[in-house]
C-alpha cells in the first residue's frame, strides 16, 4: 500500500485540491469533508464534551462518498460546541479519529471540536495586523520564548501562569520590582517574539492545573492550539479565544508573532490521526514496513505526497488567515 501512494495513478485520481476539508460551522448548518480515500464506509461521531472518557454519544452520521476520496455530510442546526470523530471503516475493522484538519479539540487533542471560529475574536480582531509590516525584516530583533517556561517561575509576578494569557499580561514585576514578562521583553528592543511550539502536542496531560515541563515538538494536532496552555482545557473555545488574545495584546505592544511550527515529524506515527484514517500516508514507510526516521524521532513526514503538502499548506494559511500570525 505504501508505494501505492507514491504511483501517479493514486495521487491523480485521489489529489483534492479544494479548500473545505474538516467541519465547516454555520448557524444554519455544519458541512463535513474528510479525506479517506482507502476507506470502506466512514461515520461521523457527535460528542457532547470533549472528554474522550466521557460516555456522551448523541448520534453517529453516515457520510457520503465523495470525489477524489473525500467524504461529505451535512448536518443542519447549529453545532457550536459540539465534539466530533470519525469511525473510519476498512476490511471489517473500524478505527476511531480525531479530524487532522480539527480547529480545537476537547482535553488532550483526542475529540476535534465544531466552533465558531468568530465568536473566539477578541475586540479589535478585526483591525488587528503585524505592527511591523512595513519594516525591513533585516532589522527584526527576535527574542525567542516558551509560553510555559516564561511565567512558570514563582517570582515571577505573572498570574496566569504557564498560560496564553500569562504572556498577555502587562505591569507585572518581580519581588525587587523588576519588569517580568511583555514589559521585560519589550525593554530589551525586541520586535518580534518567536513562540516555540504552540500547537497541540503530546506529552503534557492537560487534565494537570499546570502544564508539565515539555517544548512541544511532538505535534498531535498540528491546527489547533496547546491545550495546557490555557485557563480550561476542557472546552476547546477556551484554547482559542486566549490565544488569540495573547496574539493581539503583542500585536498591540509592537511586536510581531512568529510561530514555530514542526511539520516534519508527528508525536506517534501510528497513531497520528491522518495515519489512523489513511494507513501511514502522512508518513514515508518502506515497503517492508520500516518507517523513515531522519528526523531521530521515530517518523518522518511525507511532504513530497500531495495530500501531505497540500495539508502543510492549508495548515501555514489557516494560521496566518485565522490567528494572524505574522511569520513561521
Amino acid at each position: 500500500m505504501f508505494e501505492l501512494y507514491n504511483s501517479t495513478e493514486f495521487e491523480t485520481k485521489y489529489t483534492y485540491t479544494q479548500t473545505d476539508l474538516g467541519a465547516a460551522w454555520s448557524a444554519e448548518k455544519t458541512d463535513f469533508r474528510l479525506w479517506a480515500p482507502t476507506a470502506d464506509s466512514v461515520q461521523i461521531a457527535l460528542y457532547k464534551s470533549g472528554n474522550a472518557d466521557a460516555q456522551d454519544l448523541l448520534e453517529t452520521l453516515d457520510m457520503t462518498k465523495d470525489v477524489q476520496g473525500t467524504w461529505t455530510f451535512s448536518k443542519s442546526g447549529d453545532l457550536n460546541g459540539i465534539y466530533y470523530t470519525y469511525l473510519v471503516c476498512r476490511d471489517g475493522n473500524v478505527i476511531e479519529a480525531c479530524d487532522p484538519y480539527a480547529r480545537t479539540t476537547g482535553v488532550n487533542g483526542q475529540r476535534a471540536m465544531i466552533l465558531d471560529l468568530n465568536s473566539t475574536n477578541p475586540e479589535g480582531w478585526e483591525n488587528d495586523k503585524d505592527p511591523n509590516y512595513d519594516k525591513d525584516i533585516t532589522d527584526a530583533v527576535i527574542y525567542e520564548l516558551h509560553v510555559r517556561d516564561l511565567s512558570m517561575s514563582e517570582n515571577s509576578g505573572i498570574q496566569n501562569k504557564g498560560k496564553f494569557l500569562g504572556l498577555a499580561e502587562t505591569g507585572t514585576k518581580n519581588p525587587d520590582g523588576l519588569s517580568t514578562g511583555l514589559d521585560y521583553i519589550k525593554n530589551l528592543g525586541v520586535t518580534h517574539i518567536h513562540l516555540l511550539p504552540v500547537y497541540d502536542y503530546g506529552f503534557t496531560d492537560e487534565t494537570l492545573l499546570l502544564p508539565q515541563y515539555n517544548w512541544g515538538y511532538d505535534p498531535v494536532n498540528f491546527n489547533a492550539p496547546e491545550g495546557s496552555f490555557s485557563t480550561d482545557p476542557y472546552h476547546g473555545e477556551v484554547r482559542v479565544a486566549e490565544m488569540k488574545q495573547m496574539i493581539k495584546t503583542l500585536h498591540d505592544n509592537g511586536l510581531s508573532v512568529v510561530m514555530d511550527v514542526v511539520y516534519n515529524h508527528v508525536y506517534d506515527g501510528e497513531a497520528f490521526c491522518f495515519n489512523q484514517i489513511v494507513p501511514g500516508y502522512f508518513s514515508r514507510i518502506n515497503a517492508d514496513g520500516v518507517w523513515s526516521d531522519g528526523s531521530i524521532c521515530g517518523n518522518d513526514t511525507a511532504s513530497e505526497r500531495n495530500m501531505v503538502h497540500k495539508y502543510l499548506v492549508d495548515s501555514v494559511c489557516y494560521w496566518a488567515d485565522e490567528y494572524h500570525i505574522d511569520g513561521f
